[in-house]
């Protein structure tokens, strides 16, 4: 467990000429009892990991589809605690990465340490935490590296190319490239800079390239597969789980291995 086997998991996948898949859910939403058959559908639907999101009152990079989901999961009392609870008792279940997306509030709060030593008695692979920008994870990196959890570091549109490369030196699992401007969500178009924008992030990153924010669709899905290692897919999950459509999100994942033209 942790950022060895995510890396190795990842390098697998690759290895087989294919795409990396992650689906993302907000942790209780649906109540916390359904977490574990929410990982194991999207494991056997063909996820090669899953992003967990901790819900948190001020979401500062979650678009409305995720922030809706965060209120229904705090509505529902989901805490931290519980879910390192469901997830100590049922992550043998799952066999693939889990990566927590979480803001560093409800971390600090939780106590650092403790934190990270219950990531590690919970199966937790990876970390993406949005607002704990480079230049300040020694605060909680040090703990990390002592449970050997991967800190996943973002990359945005609007970095330098030197922040850029420093970024994504340093991460660690994959690094997290996000395709818009904005928060999470469906977009219909993307920047025509950004294909080479992916690529020069391919040529300076040691891990894998995954893009994420804005990919709803299959197509997306096969496009962005063709320039990057992988795609991360948030917002068109949980509204999918939200609406029943479990077909939909199969397609979802399924695009990531169909090496057929986008239309």
């Amino acid at each position: 467990m942790g950022k060895r086997f995510l890396e190795e998991s990842f390098n697998n996948i690759k290895a087989d000429g294919q795409g990396i898949f992650i689906p993302y859910i907000m942790a209780g939403d649906g109540g916390l009892d359904n977490l574990l058959d929410q990982l194991t559908f999207l494991e056997q639907a063909g996820a090669s990991a899953i992003e967990i999101g901790i819900p948190f009152s001020d979401p500062a990079a979650d678009g409305p589809v995720i922030q809706e989901a965060g209120k229904r999961a705090l509505k529902d009392g989901t805490t931290l605690s519980g879910i390192f609870e469901v997830l100590k008792g049922g992550r043998e279940q799952i066999g693939i990465p889990l990566i927590f997306m979480t803001y560093f509030n409800p971390v600090l709060q939780y106590g650092l340490q403790r934190f990270a030593e219950d990531c590690t008695k919970a199966g937790v692979d990876g970390l993406i935490i949005p607002d704990l920008p480079l230049e300040h994870a020694d605060i909680l990196s040090p703990y990390l590296k002592e449970e050997g959890i991967a800190l996943v570091q973002l990359a945005s549109l609007t970095s330098s190319k030197d922040r850029l490369k420093k970024i994504a030196q340093a991460t660690e699992g994959f690094l997290y490239a996000v395709t818009i401007n904005g928060t999470t969500g469906a977009v219909s178009e993307f920047q025509s800079s950004l294909k080479a924008h992916l690529q020069e992030l391919k040529t300076v990153c040691n891990v894998p390239v995954l893009a994420g924010f804005g990919i709803s669709t299959p197509d997306h899905v096969r496009e962005f597969i063709g320039i990057t290692d992988g795609v991360v897919v948030g917002s068109k999950i949980i509204q999918h789980l939200q609406e029943n459509k479990l077909d939909d999100i199969k397609n979802l994942i399924k695009a990531a291995s169909d090496k057929s033209p986008v239309s």
